[in-house]
């Protein structure tokens, strides 16, 4: 690393829920000298130490060596979620792209690479007690999020085998929230027209308590925090990152004073289905699936290796995301804009 003049981080994707964060704790970093931030559009947003440029890495003529010559490390971000209807589309830009971005790391001889990927990447596993970062990273192969994100563990096994000189992190985080990504999400999972107003505890009299769905959240300041946190640290691998305590609907029940109503698996995964075959639901039933069969994640390596521990309980970022969401917040990028409906 540059030790002297201090570090230049090239980061993808930073104008996503993640990327910002990263962008913004670097860019406050006194031993960050430099942060390159590349997205499809150019933010009206100029964070210190920053600059921008326009990539696409869905596109074969990105020029990425370029991008990352003399650059410290790389930190990949970059991921679509949309259009959950077309795989291909989304295989071009996440698998393929970030192909493209391994490809130009070694070219570029960048010395360390931290990679994005996520509880997603993990095999089915168990609800009642967490796994390390050795549990198997095969994915839910029906889901294209956990398809892709599993074949690029495959990906970088690979390349980890063949350029031993690059230091490589693969991040796997729970499930990310903050307020300023309310209006992002809102559109990616419940569609661009769902209410925001809906998430008040008021218009809940009962939760559905649906048998396995129990997950991890975690703010995406903390992950971000992470993210730096192993740039500054010669550490390498897999690391798992989440909050407490495991999400259910207990604990929803008690945050928005509703009562758990227990509802067949069949009978909410069938609702799902009818509403994104219908166009009316972006999130596919096929992520449902592989939600309910995630594992809980250990997060003792985290701590132990760099230090890292989250700032925030679970709910407490539950708490600023919903608010988020009645407020219809945003930030001042393309992916993140605010919009408040209903």
């Amino acid at each position: 690393m540059s030790s002297a003049t201090g570090m230049r981080i090239v980061v993808t994707g930073a104008t996503g829920n993640v990327g910002t964060s990263v962008v913004r704790l670097l860019s406050e970093d006194p031993e960050v000298a430099s942060v390159l931030g590349l997205a499809r559009r150019i933010p009206d947003w100029s964070p210190p130490k920053t600059d921008w440029a326009a990539v696409d890495l869905a596109s074969e003529r990105s020029d990425l060596v370029e991008r990352f010559t003399d650059a410290d490390a790389v930190v990949h971000l970059a991921w679509a979620f949309q259009p959950t209807h077309d795989p291909a589309a989304t295989w071009r830009t996440n698998v393929l792209g970030s192909m493209r971005v391994f490809e130009a790391v070694a070219a570029a001889g960048v010395p360390a690479l931290v990679h994005a990927s996520s509880v997603g990447a993990y095999s089915p596993g168990p609800k009642d007690e967490a796994v390390d970062e050795s549990w198997p990273t095969h994915g839910w192969p029906d889901a294209a999020y956990c398809r892709e994100k599993a074949y690029l563990e495959r990906a970088l096994d690979t390349f980890e085998r063949d350029h031993p000189e690059t230091r490589v992190v693969r991040m796997r985080p729970a499930f990310l929230f903050q307020r300023e990504s309310a209006s992002e999400q809102r559109r990616i999972f419940g569609g661009r027209f769902l209410p925001g107003p809906l998430a008040r505890p008021e218009m809940l009299p009962f939760l559905p308590d649906i048998p396995g769905l129990r997950m991890q959240a975690l703010h995406t300041d903390d992950a971000a925090n992470a993210y730096r946190l192993a740039l500054r640290s010669d550490v390498r691998g897999a690391f798992n990152l989440a909050a407490d305590p495991p999400v259910d609907a207990r604990l929803l029940g008690e945050m928005f004073d509703a009562r758990p109503v227990r509802l067949p698996r069949g009978a909410a995964r069938s609702a799902i289905a009818a509403a994104w075959g219908l166009h009316l639901l972006p999130a596919s039933p096929h992520l449902f699936d592989a939600v309910l069969r995630l594992p809980l994640m250990d997060c003792t390596r985290a701590r132990a290796e760099f230090g890292w521990r989250p700032e925030r309980t679970a709910p407490e970022v539950l708490e600023e995301f919903l608010l988020g969401l009645q407020q219809g917040a945003g930030a001042p990028t393309e992916p993140l804009r605010g919009r408040k409906v209903g």
